[in-house]
């Protein structure tokens, strides 16, 4: 039964609205009743609920964005936030959303590239169900363990884990602002991936709403369906409440170092050879190589490339150094180049934060990075020739602000078999190629231009990159590859095969029977989610 502070709050929103007759005036009132009736909600609308007449609407759908692009006025904007404060909350979302008849989207940070987190081009009604308040982390060190909720960010787990331990850590995101939530719904790679492999290599039970509004842990959900969020894409099954996690063991001193080399040093050859080391290099050692353009030091007016070797090392700078000196001399790393420090500093450093942050920083849960931008994804089996670079290289030159970040794989990656989650790029794979290009205006024709760009570059790599299927990562998602059409239907299996088989391979065909079986009324959708066979 509804509380009578909960009657009388409606009451009131209605006696505002009455003016008008309109669905989508009305989709509020109906939602924040449905919420009180079916949970334990019993606070007044304006501290969970907003909507777009709300002061505060655009705050909150905006705080954890990170793709401006998808806040332009032309995206379709949600009838509702609504920010549960417990998973009674979460549950009751689901079944209000059912009974309604609405779309749901579920955002957990808002890292998603193509916001289909907190935007649908769907074209019927949809709230958001922002998870910002469910941000709990319990750390056990006893059996090397922790519980996080969707909500919280990367950052702040790692933060925690810290602060129990100095020799205890997690192998996921380097940008610390991510969701934990969706983050490990796609994979979850970060520096520590050639060690222990992804997030979703580490995760030992997990709690979800399903499509019938059911909590359900590992136990109760199935190996299947356990499987199949490892990996499958965010917000198809259901929506994740918390992960538990299993911590690996990290030295109490690592080594960090970025390294930058532009055309002029010799960066095309330098990278030619680090295509091939960089995944059959020591475990320990997490390579990165970040691609820009910048001005060249002694010529004004004039751009180079830069090829910038951002690195963290399992270890001290002794060691390290003897590794690279045998690996990897071209890179010509000294000993002024390193830095020791822990790891939870390494976490900082990676992520871009200046010297001497303090890790607290990590409680803000903010993002460095805020941008109009369009991403594309490659994962690279062969290195790419010194001639296919110099092409690259021109192309980068035509572009304002692109950015390149080759990840390399190797090390446990090879060694677990694409079949044990959903995430197949395994074995193999030398590097993955994530591209960008950026701006800073809410302008189409800005946008159209940048976009153009990036997929004229995209059609160029395509004899370097992988083939049958051309791979890309769930977790940088791409609507270029594809979407699903039927808006009012199921999606097609065939339409769907397009993308989905990029994305997961083989594994493609065990999600859609999963999702088949779990919710056979396509209920979690999205423009890429995981379509129920007919």
């Amino acid at each position: 039964m509804a509380s009578s502070n909960c009657i009388m709050v409606t009451l009131i929103i209605i006696l505002l609205w009455s003016s008008s007759s309109v669905l989508s005036d009305t989709i509020p009132e109906k939602f924040y009743q449905c919420i009180c009736k079916n949970s334990d909600f019993s606070d007044s609308f304006s501290t969970a609920f907003f909507t777009p007449n709300d002061a505060s609407f655009n705050t909150i759908l905006n705080s954890t964005a990170q793709n401006l692009r998808c806040l332009m006025s032309s995206v379709p904007k949600p009838e509702l936030i609504f920010t549960p404060l417990t998973e009674p909350h979460v549950q009751a979302s689901v079944i209000c959303a059912k009974q309604l008849n609405l779309q749901l989207r579920v955002r957990s940070g808002g890292h998603d590239y193509e916001g289909i987190s907190y935007i649908s081009e769907m074209g019927s009604p949809f709230v958001i169900v922002d998870l910002l308040k469910l941000r709990g982390i319990e750390v056990n060190i006893e059996e090397n363990s922790a519980w996080a909720q969707a909500g919280a960010t990367v950052g702040e787990v790692y933060y925690r884990i810290s602060e129990k331990s100095k020799t205890l850590g997690f192998p996921a995101g380097l940008c610390t602002s991510l969701g934990i939530g969706g983050h490990i719904t796609g994979g979850a790679y970060g520096s520590m991936m050639r060690k222990f492999g992804l997030g979703v290599d580490n995760v030992i039970d997990a709690r979800i709403v399903n499509a019938n509004g059911t909590i359900l842990d590992r136990q109760s959900m199935g190996e299947d369906l356990f499987w199949a969020i490892r990996g499958g894409g965010g917000a198809s099954f259901g929506i994740i409440l918390s992960w538990k996690m299993k911590l690996v063991t990290v030295p109490s001193t690592v080594t960090v170092f970025t390294v930058p080399k532009t055309l002029e040093d010799g960066a095309t050859k330098i990278l030619y050879k680090w295509q091939q080391v960089a995944d059959k290099i020591d475990d320990g050692l997490f390579m990165r190589v970040v691609i820009n353009v910048v001005d060249k030091k002694d010529v004004k007016g004039e751009r180079t490339v830069q090829t910038a070797y951002n690195s963290l090392f399992l270890g001290k700078a002794e060691t390290l150094l003897r590794i690279m000196n045998e690996s990897f001399p071209e890179l010509g790393l000294t000993q002024k180049d390193v830095t020791e420090m822990s790891w939870i500093e390494s976490i900082l450093y990676i992520a871009g934060y200046a010297n001497n942050t303090p890790p607290e920083v990590l409680l803000q849960g903010k993002s460095l990075f805020k941008n109009y931008f369009k991403a594309k994804s490659d994962f690279i089996k062969e290195p790419i020739p010194e001639t296919g670079l110099e092409g690259l290289w021109k192309r980068l030159l035509e572009e304002d602000s692109p950015l390149m970040i080759w990840n390399p794989y190797g090390g446990m990656m090879a060694n677990i078999s694409e079949s044990d989650t959903p995430f197949p790029h395994r074995k193999r794979v030398i590097f993955k190629i994530q591209y960008l290009t950026l701006w800073n205006q809410p302008d189409e024709g800005l946008a159209t231009k940048h976009v153009d760009w990036i997929r004229k570059l995209y059609n160029y790599m395509t004899s370097y990159a992988s083939m049958y299927p051309r791979e890309a990562y769930v977790n940088y998602r791409d609507l270029d590859l594809g979407m699903n059409k039927n808006v009012n239907r199921n999606s097609s299996f065939a339409q769907a095969s397009v993308w989905g088989n990029k994305y997961f391979k083989n594994n493609f065909n065990r999600l859609v029977q999963i999702k088949t079986i779990v919710d056979p009324e396509n209920f979690f959708k999205h423009e890429q989610s995981i379509p129920v066979k007919g």
